[in-house]
């Protein structure tokens, strides 16, 4: 081989490795972006946590945020709380016949959300909105309205509690016992006044009636509110009510803080349910949070949230 021939042969391998060699570097530099990445989106989570998350057992539903809320109705509101507060009260009475007390008025976008529970039974908490002018700083008294189904449902849950009232004794019996046999908390009643309106809840579940027995259930507690217990069990001895469409929403805290969800405390907590006989027929899901909620938005559930749900539901026939 001739020099010339040579040269060209030690150019075209040194283009080569050069090649070779910055393509490396390229890749490390990506490389070295998806992680710096990954770091800022891990660093935006921990100052999140660090700002927002609270001891569920110091959590009182303060610094709690409903989507896109407008702080200015809240303040507006607070401005004229007798006023939202009676119009609250007699949308209940006037739309449900039910009377009900107020414990919080939370911003939303063009209102107030305003959390209540009901007084004597059927038990159950849940919310209303009341517009609010901000332009004018008015709050719209005669336009308070509920979502759609919302009160109803609450309602509903709260006439099958008064139904099987042994049932629902026994479990919140054998709920309280497992908050004392083991290092978890149930959900303090201030955080669920506050922020909750799901319906009929206690400190450690919630439960969500559907199908057609419950609208009927209703239709019958809206023509007469003064309904017995007596008179509820007998609607349901003439029902069939399938498990499917009484949901039981069973959640705990673990008890002491930077503690992970306790597997064999899910596990044990299942295996009593699946064995227990006299609580109120339905579905049951059970969720273990670690001890934080996020406080502003409400919510226990995280990455490390231990759960039992669908499609492997406890079924309590």
């Amino acid at each position: 081989m001739g020099k010339n021939s040579m040269l060209v042969v030690l150019v075209i391998c040194a283009l080569i490795v050069g090649g070779c060699l910055n393509t490396d570097q390229s890749g490390d530099k990506n490389h070295g972006k998806n992680e710096n990445t990954k770091d800022n989106e891990s660093d935006k989570q921990n100052a999140y946590e660090q700002e927002n998350y609270v001891p569920i057992q110091e959590y009182t539903g303060e610094g709690f945020t409903l989507r896109d809320a407008n702080p200015k109705t809240g303040e507006i509101a607070e401005a004229n709380r007798e006023e939202v507060v009676t119009a609250v009260e007699d949308f209940f009475i006037n739309k449900y016949k039910t009377e009900v007390d107020v414990h919080n008025i939370v911003s939303a976008v063009d209102g107030v959300s305003v959390f209540v529970e009901s007084v004597g039974e059927p038990h159950f908490y849940s919310f209303a909105i009341v517009p609010i002018d901000i332009k004018n700083k008015e709050v719209k008294t005669d336009q308070v309205w509920s979502q759609e189904g919302q009160v109803e449902y609450a309602i509903k849950g709260g006439l099958y509690a008064m139904a099987f009232e042994e049932e629902f004794t026994k479990l919140d019996e054998y709920l309280k016992s497992v908050a004392k046999e083991y290092p978890v908390v149930g959900t303090p009643i201030k955080v669920i006044e506050s922020i909750k309106g799901n319906g009929y809840t206690t400190p450690y579940y919630f439960i969500a009636p559907s199908g057609d027995v419950f609208e009927d259930l209703y239709s019958l507690y809206i023509q007469n509110t003064d309904i017995t217990k007596e008179e509820l069990k007998l609607f349901f001895k003439e029902q069939t009510l399938e498990p499917k469409y009484l949901s039981v929403g069973i959640e705990f805290y673990m008890q002491d803080q930077d503690v992970d969800p306790d597997e064999d405390i899910l596990n044990n907590v299942i295996k009593d349910l699946e064995e227990i006989k006299g609580i109120p027929q339905g579905v049951y899901s059970i969720t273990l949070n670690d001890n934080y909620i996020d406080g502003n938005r409400g919510i226990g559930k995280k990455d490390s949230t231990l759960r039992r749900t669908t499609p492997n539901k406890v079924i309590k026939e």
